[in-house]
């Protein structure tokens, strides 16, 4: 596990959040799921409901669809974002490619975040546009 100044720092070196105030952040980093996966274990199913995002801290994931690699993740990317602004289907699989460390925030979290700092609304919408 952990210690709360060192989930602030990872979260603040993410995209998503790197403009973020630090109180916010503390005050996120208390709450976040840490999950681990083992290299191989699915973490998302194509087609399953989700209200959730993911932070990769530490390891590795494959994006897919089937056979197809969509994406290759590592530490500081975030997958997810879309089922955190709108539960539907998940629109794809994503597979450990090594054992992995991953940070979770559910859906009423996030907006939490996005009512109380615009930043983090600017933040997920610069990782929707790299995507597209």
């Amino acid at each position: 596990m952990l210690l709360t100044v060192e989930k602030t720092i990872i979260l603040h070196e993410t995209s998503i959040f790197s403009e973020t105030p630090e109180a916010l952040l503390v005050n996120v980093a208390s709450i976040l799921k840490e999950i681990e996966v083992k290299k191989g274990e699915t973490i998302i199913r194509k087609g399953s409901m989700g209200s959730s995002m993911f932070i990769i801290f530490e390891g590795k994931v494959k994006v897919h669809d089937e056979d197809h690699i969509i994406a290759t993740l590592g530490p500081g990317e975030v997958f997810g974002e879309l089922a955190v602004l709108d539960p539907e289907p998940r629109m794809a699989s994503v597979t450990a490619l090594e054992d992995t460390k991953l940070f979770k925030i559910e859906q009423d979290i996030f907006y939490e975040m996005m009512a109380e700092q615009i930043n983090v609304a600017k933040g997920i919408m610069r990782v929707l546009c790299k995507r597209l």
